[in-house]
């Protein structure tokens, strides 16, 4: 009996795509271990033998149409591999890809047709590249946004693509200051967005650790020093709150107001390869 557990546990060792797996186990009347020939005779052997590889390298790319942004994220197991041309067409056309599809989770989207050859899933596809490099090739995850007629946005690739970041702006035509402060979460790595956006828990923990520090001080002092302590850690992992790379003298949020009187930081997004 084929059953999803099977066609799982086969996609699992394999990388193979879903629909491929399940056709290999009614080929193999759900001998795994016959499946597993089967495709490698195939010719998906090569995949196959890397896909259990450890992919710790990688890059990040991006790609934008008038309506959406992607961001993906693949590795690969060497950094040399990273850099090779054929690697970063690959990259590029998997971000085109997210757009065109809009799929809603990477599952469904290793799972559907590759667009350019419709014979192939993208997990297939994405096998192919196995093959082609003789490395593990592992897309690890992307983000699909949907772009506001009214809002800005701006990306920045720091590290030949290691670091990619995106910034949302609450104001039309202020994409040049959407990429700047974009180059400014590449450098500072803000944790938040702003003060509002940290879980309480994490402000509570900031204050157990302050008050541990100035036990002893009179019950007034020690409400000022906890108040001035929770906001030295605002100015440190938010975004809006910290000194701006290009203009210590400006917070960010300062910096936004000062490129467009009302203009907000909406969201921002960092991703490092690997984290």
């Amino acid at each position: 009996m084929i059953t999803a557990q099977k066609v799982k546990e086969l996609r699992e060792r394999t990388g193979v795509g879903m629909a491929k797996c399940k056709e290999a186990l009614q080929g193999a009347n759900g001998d795994i271990e016959l499946a597993i020939d089967n495709l490698r005779k195939a010719g998906m052997a090569s995949a196959v033998k890397k896909e259990g590889r450890t992919a710790n390298e990688g890059l990040i790319g991006f790609a934008e149409n008038d309506s959406h942004i992607s961001l993906v994220e693949i590795n690969s197991e060497t950094d040399f591999v990273a850099k090779n041309d054929k690697f970063k067409d690959f990259l590029k056309t998997v971000a085109e890809e997210v757009i065109a599809s809009k799929p809603k989770d990477i599952e469904s989207f290793l799972s559907q047709k590759y667009s350019k050859d419709p014979e192939l899933t993208v997990d297939e596809f994405r096998a192919t590249m196995i093959q082609l490099l003789g490395e593990n090739i592992i897309i690890k995850r992307f983000e699909l946004i949907e772009k506001k007629s009214d809002h800005s946005y701006g990306a920045y690739a720091h590290m030949q693509g290691k670091i990619m970041t995106f910034v949302e702006l609450s104001k039309s035509g202020c994409d040049a200051a959407a990429r700047d402060i974009a180059m400014h979460v590449a450098a500072e790595a803000p944790e938040f967005l702003n003060p509002e956006s940290v879980p309480a828990d994490i402000i509570e923990h900031e204050k157990e650790i302050a008050k541990s520090q100035i036990k002893g001080k009179p019950e007034n002092i020690i409400e000022k020093i906890l108040t001035g302590k929770v906001q030295a850690f605002f100015d440190q992992v938010c975004l809006t709150k910290q000194k701006f790379v290009k203009d210590s003298k400006l917070s960010v949020e300062a910096f936004a107001a000062s490129q467009c009187d009302g203009l907000k930081v909406v969201h921002f997004i960092r991703w490092q390869v690997g984290n």
